[in-house]
C-alpha cells in the first residue's frame, strides 16, 4: 500500500531523509518513532505529496506519487485520513461542522452528510458534544473530533501525527484505543509518536528513524532510548 525505495530527501543542505526503504500493507498498525528531528514529520509529508523526495519512489495505492497529477491530487488525498496534534479545528465551528466539513468541500448532499457525521460522532463518542465549539471541549475530545473528522471520508490509510503529544496518560491511551479499534476496521493506521509506553507495550510494527535513517523496523519492537 505505500512502497517507499531508497528515498533522500534535502532540505538545501540538510539531509532530512537518507535512503530510506520500506513497505507498509494494507490494514497494518505502524508506529513511526524517532527523537525531534529525526524525519518522521518528513515522512508524512511525503506520503501527503507535499514534498517530493530529492532522490529515490514513492509508491502509494500502487501509484508512483511524481505521476500525480495536480488536478487528480486531491482524490488522492480523500483516500488519507490526517490527525494533527494541534488538532487544527475551527474555533468558530461546532463539533458537527468541523467534522461535516469535508464533505461540504465536496459538496456532498446534505442528509449523507448528516449520516455520516453523525455515524463518525457515535464512532468516537462525541454525540452529546456535537453541537458544542472547539473551546468547550477537553483535548481528548477535541482528538477525538479531529478523528472523526479524519474518517469522514472513509480513508484506506489513517496518519496520526502525535495525536497524543499534547494529552495526559490517560486520555492517550484512550485515543490510542480508539486508533486500534479503526484498525480493526481495515484502515492501515500510521502514528508518529515519543511516547515510549504506548510503543513498548503494544505488540505493533515499530519503524524507528534517526537522523534521517531507519535504524529498527519489527514487528513487536521496542522503543529503547539510546
Amino acid at each position: 500500500m505505500v512502497k517507499f525505495r531508497n528515498v533522500t530527501k534535502k532540505f538545501g543542505e540538510i539531509v532530512a531523509l537518507q535512503d530510506i526503504s520500506f513497505e507498509i500493507e494494507k490494514g497494518e498498525f505502524v508506529f513511526i518513532t524517532g527523537p525531534s528531528g529525526a524525519g518522521k514529520t518528513t515522512i508524512i509529508k511525503l506520503i501527503l505529496r507535499e514534498i517530493f523526495p530529492s532522490l529515490g519512489e514513492i509508491e502509494v495505492f500502487g501509484e508512483n506519487l511524481r505521476e500525480i497529477s495536480s488536478s487528480k491530487l486531491p482524490f488522492y488525498r480523500q483516500k488519507i485520513g490526517v490527525v494533527f496534534q494541534d488538532f487544527k479545528l475551527l474555533p468558530e465551528r461546532t463539533v458537527f461542522e468541523n467534522v461535516a466539513l469535508p464533505m461540504e468541500i465536496r459538496g456532498e448532499k446534505k442528509e449523507k452528510i448528516k449520516e455520516r457525521v453523525n455515524k463518525a460522532l457515535e464512532l468516537v463518542g462525541l454525540s452529546d458534544q456535537r453541537d458544542l465549539f472547539p473551546l468547550q471541549l477537553a483535548g481528548g475530545e477535541l482528538q477525538r473530533a479531529c478523528l472523526a473528522r479524519a474518517l469522514i471520508a472513509e480513508p484506506q490509510i489513517l496518519i496520526a501525527d502525535e495525536p497524543t503529544g499534547n494529552l495526559d496518560p490517560t486520555t492517550s491511551w484512550k485515543i490510542v484505543k480508539l486508533l486500534k479499534k479503526i484498525n480493526k476496521f481495515g484502515i492501515t493506521v500510521l502514528m508518529t509518536t515519543h511516547n515510549i509506553d504506548i510503543v513498548n507495550s503494544l505488540s505493533e510494527r515499530v519503524i524507528k528513524i534517526d537522523r534521517g535513517k531507519i535504524i529498527k523496523d519489527e514487528k513487536g519492537g521496542k522503543y529503547e532510548i539510546i
